[in-house]
């Protein structure tokens, strides 16, 4: 048995959890989000707590066993605390700020970027550091990766924008003849 699926996802107090056949509902204090699980993955609610089991032992049903409470148990931590991604910005004259639901980025190119903050997501800039909030993990994770694709770490110099504590992998330029 898988041994994350096998595990009880603890619900907090103030979540609320529906399910209607492989369609599960999380609502706590911060939204809802819902999920389509396989199939094969059935959910039931004990005291405290939801377990999944899987109908079969096939190998595909077995990774989706795995899949499937990790899902549901982002959800409880999204609705209840949040997710969020901080990103930083190196380079000279590299600059980022927050208007509205646009997020406008000068990276070193002939013209501005401007990126549309998706829905459920909020985006601050405070000094070079860009921090990205919201419930769901995997559109927090998708935006993030979208803003770093603009302009990845570069290994001469560093400059670029990484995510905070990312580690660069620095290279060392030509040596100087004498």
């Amino acid at each position: 048995m898988s041994r994350i699926g096998k595990q009880a996802v603890i619900l907090p107090d103030g979540v609320k959890v529906e399910t209607k056949d492989s369609h599960v509902q999380v609502t706590g204090p911060k939204g809802t989000l819902a999920e389509r699980l396989p199939l094969a993955i059935g959910v039931e609610l004990e005291d405290g707590g939801l377990r999944l089991q899987r109908a079969n032992e096939k190998k595909e049903t077995r990774a989706a066993h795995g899949l499937a409470r990790a899902l549901v148990s982002n959800m409880v931590t999204g609705v209840t605390e949040g997710f969020s991604r901080e990103l930083e910005i190196q380079g000279v004259g590299y600059r980022a700020e927050a208007a509205g639901k646009t997020l406008k980025l000068a990276l070193g190119f002939s013209h501005p970027v401007d990126m549309a903050v998706p829905e459920g997501l909020k985006v601050s800039v405070q000094d070079n550091r860009i921090r990205i909030e919201g419930i769901d993990k995997q559109q927090v994770g998708q935006f993030a990766a979208d803003i770093r694709r603009l302009r990845p770490p570069e290994p001469y110099k560093g400059k670029g924008i990484r995510y905070v504590n990312e580690q660069v992998r620095r290279k060392v330029g030509k040596a100087g003849t004498a």
